[in-house]
């Protein structure tokens, strides 16, 4: 049984309240049980959260946590002055003391984007998506000049994950290269890099945990095998060291500690938020 019911509230897509939510929560040893209620835009949405709230407030004897991101303050007073649950109105405890700090009035924006059609950061960001797709694991070799930054390393680093976070949460548009037995065997990168060595990151992993990934995909393969990762990841990290690239190790960091780490080292001119 979980320890705690938690609710996810927006008048939008509930990313921003679910996201702070579980930072907040990351915090605490304890098993939590998650009801998201995205696009909750009118009184009436709002009357049905408020029962949904109390009746589980009521079948498991304890206040459910509620994590807002509410602009329309109709719909927050319906929930506010309803719900038996523990209130954390994001908007209300940040949005409103910058308010008055910075003596001006906020967007009250439902979202991120107000209007897709006129953002300009929301077509940069599907235009990074579709560059990153288009160069993944080396499909492509055209306009590698218009990369914000090209990982490479060996197959099942971590390179595709990484790209796409980079492209989706800051709108980079982000190549990548495995580095195979043929570089290895011509000890350097694939031609097409070359030009390019400024924008190059390199991902590796440790080899033991190389070979665990690689076994759910291909089990008691070459490919597989903890000799051949060890040799790939040995020759890949001395071609990075050869070349000059800034290079990571994966085995233990997140996705977002890894793109973190590419983003001090490449600084971009700018960014997506």
């Amino acid at each position: 049984m979980p320890n705690r019911t938690v609710f996810f509230i927006s008048d939008g897509t509930g990313i921003t309240a679910e996201t702070f939510g579980n930072a907040i929560l990351a915090q605490f040893e304890m098993k939590t049980r998650h009801i998201r209620l995205p696009f909750l835009d009118t009184v009436d949405k709002a009357h049905q959260a408020v029962r949904q709230i109390n009746h589980t407030a009521e079948v498991e004897g304890t206040k459910p946590i509620v994590f807002t991101t509410l602009v329309n303050m109709e719909v927050l007073k319906v929930i506010r002055d309803g719900c038996q649950g523990m209130l954390l109105d994001m908007f209300g405890t940040f949005v409103q003391p910058l308010e008055k700090e910075l003596g001006i009035k906020s967007h009250h924006r439902v979202g991120r984007f107000s209007d897709v059609s006129k953002s300009k950061e929301y077509h940069d960001r599907i235009e990074a998506i579709n560059y990153s797709l288009a160069h993944d694991d080396g499909q492509s070799n055209r306009n590698l000049d218009k990369a914000d930054v090209i990982l490479v390393g060996v197959s099942r680093s971590g390179k595709t994950p990484t790209s796409l976070y980079l492209a989706m949460q800051h709108g980079l548009k982000a190549a990548n290269y495995p580095l195979i037995p043929e570089d290895f065997e011509r000890k350097q990168l694939p031609p097409a890099l070359l030009p390019h060595c400024k924008k190059i990151f390199g991902l590796s992993i440790q080899p033991e945990r190389l070979s665990e990934i690689r076994a759910e995909r291909r089990p008691n393969s070459k490919y597989a095998s903890l000799i051949n990762c060890k040799m790939e990841v040995s020759e890949a990290e001395t071609m990075m060291r050869r070349s000059g690239i800034q290079w990571l190790s994966t085995t233990t960091k997140s996705i977002e500690e890894i793109a973190t780490t590419i983003l001090q080292e490449i600084r971009p001119e700018s960014l997506i938020y």
